[in-house]
């Protein structure tokens, strides 16, 4: 753990959550100087456990890069809730710590008295964080679900992919890492600083359904005030034609071909000006009838078919800097490769971070998301393996001796 002195600082998390919305969201206040202790059950793990990418050879529960770059400078403990001992040192963990935090179901939390009323009799100054799929009210407040649901019943799914195909949503569970961790850290900073004013806590609830409907605002305002129901454009903009991804000259890696794309954009007549120079010219883009949106509105399919001849002669990099070269706005398509060892920008403000995790290896992970002028915010380390810290926290934490801590694991309580 480092010593410099964070905004977070002596802030102290009791991480109940999993999979992704309330680890990322933890993961943001370890960053920044708290001590965050994730609770884990080895009966139960969590999935994110279980799911790739893994070194090569190496397929443990503690070397999933999904895993671990989402729990990043974490203390790990595990405990057996179903236990009377291991929901003991559940409660006197919360009593620990200045903010309680789970994403599990209304049903969970009913069946582990861990409502905040429960919560607040152990710790009556906490901020509990709360964070069920669908709320704690409501006909749907039982529902099961990650981003992965949250996609089509929030209308993503819906927008996402080309008219003439069915709904096939972001390819990730967009909800899980973006909005809802970043809703839900807001309202913790703002639940402390009232804190800090007031000396009180509260409960935070964040419906994910609600946090993830908030980015389609465009969408359910033209269906209020047009009574419009947008539908799936592809990769098309009404404002701007053309506007799209176009495949360029393949590479080679790994003794394979690889396919490389370029996404581009024309969004004014000026633009399309300056695109029609950058690819000097041919009669087919100086036709009058393009000159326009309008126009060139109606022709997209032939001249998305022209740039695909033009781009497919070219590497994707010679493209965009041809392109940007003339102010038409343009960029590589980049894989998971380009973005750690080809973006220049991305190494030059050193965004990932690589740490050495006892099993995973030297791996990278995602810096911290934002930065602080006095207060840069790091990561404190890699993230625990499955009950690494158990001894650490039961001693320095619940105050427990060797010999209850030997009690605990012979009760099953601890793992």
């Amino acid at each position: 753990m480092s010593d410099k002195q964070q905004p977070l600082s002596g802030l102290k998390v009791a991480d109940f959550s999993w999979f992704g919305a309330g680890p990322i969201c933890a993961n943001n206040l370890a960053a920044f100087g708290a001590t965050v202790v994730r609770v884990e059950s080895e009966a139960h793990l969590d999935g994110l456990r279980l799911v790739g990418p893994f070194p090569p050879d190496k397929n443990t529960f503690n070397v999933s890069g999904y895993f671990n770059n989402y729990n990043a400078g974490k203390l790990g403990l595990t405990l057996n809730l179903n236990t009377e001992l291991g929901m003991d040192m559940a409660h006197r963990l919360i009593a620990w710590a200045d903010v309680f935090i789970t994403n599990h179901t209304p049903r969970i939390i009913e069946k582990w008295q861990l409502g905040y009323e429960q919560v607040r009799a152990l710790n009556e100054n906490v901020v509990a964080v709360y964070q069920p799929m669908q709320g704690f009210d409501g006909p749907h407040k039982y529902f099961m679900g990650f981003g992965a649901v949250l996609g089509p019943i929030t209308g993503y799914s819906h927008l996402s992919g080309f008219p003439h195909r069915a709904p096939m949503g972001l390819g990730t569970n967009y909800p899980d890492y973006v909005i809802n961790p970043g809703h839900t850290l807001v309202a913790i900073l703002a639940a402390l600083r009232y804190r800090r004013k007031t000396g009180k806590g509260q409960c935070i609830e964040l419906a994910q359904i609600e946090s993830s409907v908030a980015p389609l605002a465009p969408a359910v305002m033209d269906y209020a005030n047009n009574g419009c129901v947008q539908g799936r454009q592809g990769n098309r903009l009404t404002h701007a034609a053309p506007h799209g991804a176009f495949r360029c000259k393949d590479n080679e890696w790994n003794g394979q071909p690889e396919e490389r794309w370029i996404a581009l954009g024309v969004f004014d007549d000026a633009q399309w000006r300056a695109f029609v120079d950058a690819i000097d010219a041919p009669t087919w883009a100086t036709d009058a009838a393009l000159a326009t949106l309008d126009g060139r509105k109606q022709r997209e399919d032939e001249i998305e078919q022209k740039i695909g001849e033009w781009t497919r002669d070219r590497t994707a990099e010679e493209a965009m800097a041809l392109l940007q070269s003339k102010g038409v706005p343009a960029g590589v398509v980049q894989n998971a490769r380009d973005m750690l060892e080809s973006d220049e920008h991305l190494k030059a403000r050193g965004y990932y971070v690589y740490l050495d995790h006892p099993e995973a290896g030297h791996n990278a992970y995602d810096g911290p998301p934002f930065r602080l002028s006095k207060t840069p915010g790091e990561l404190q380390g890699p993230a625990p393996m499955l009950g690494q810290h158990n001894e650490q926290i039961c001693k320095d934490i619940l105050g427990m001796s060797d010999e209850q801590i030997a009690d605990a694991i012979v009760a099953q309580a601890l793992y």
